[in-house]
């Protein structure tokens, strides 16, 4: 029997300390965001927006619990302090920072796979690198944060999710299409950089 690629993929994460992305994001209503992330385990975040917002920086501490956002960049005033649930933190799909990272992704992918179907559907190249392309589809009716069905490329290597499909039905038409490019494992961040 072959390992299920999602539990190895989480058990390659659950060994990574910090990472960063370039991501690009669509959605259905033809919305486009593209942002610089970084993550340290135990929760901090930080974006650096390219679009919308360019020049934007957000950051969540998860030790205060808040969100620092400087709208006009890292060292331009204002500086806000926001609560990661405040509605102008959320996109319209209702994500939160705090709730962003590749762990979640794979936790919210693992609690679907629970009564649904899991099919690895072949190899395929993203930004240079070889995933495999997994299909998760939850039981009828079962939906995790309002997604019924996921299709992930993950690095061949090491699991890491480089690009993410998800579907709130078997209507075809997708809610979300994330890539990941750029992806760098366990970054020595400089001491303050998720404090801008």
């Amino acid at each position: 029997m072959t390992a299920d690629p999602v539990t190895i993929a989480q058990s390659h994460f659950d060994q990574v300390h910090s990472y960063r992305a370039t991501i690009r994001s669509s959605v259905r209503s033809g919305e486009h965001a593209e942002f610089h992330y970084a993550y340290r385990k135990p929760g901090f975040v930080r974006m650096d927006f390219v679009s919308p917002h360019h020049g934007a920086v957000l950051a969540y501490d998860p030790d205060a619990g808040k969100v620092r956002l400087r709208p006009f960049g890292e060292h331009a005033l204002p500086a806000l302090t926001l609560s990661p649930s405040n509605p102008l933190l959320r996109d319209r799909s209702g994500h939160r920072v705090d709730r962003s990272d590749v762990g979640v992704l794979l936790r919210n992918v693992h609690a679907l796979q629970q009564g649904g179907a899991t099919v690895t559907e072949g190899k395929e190249t993203i930004g240079g690198r070889t995933t495999l392309r997994v299909s998760v589809t939850g039981a009828p009716a079962h939906v995790v944060d309002g997604v019924h069905r996921y299709l992930l490329w993950l690095d061949a290597e090491d699991g890491f999710p480089l690009k993410v499909v998800s579907f709130a039905d078997d209507d075809g038409a997708p809610l979300e299409t994330v890539t990941l490019d750029d992806v760098e494992i366990d970054v020595a961040f400089p001491a303050r950089f998720f404090a801008p």
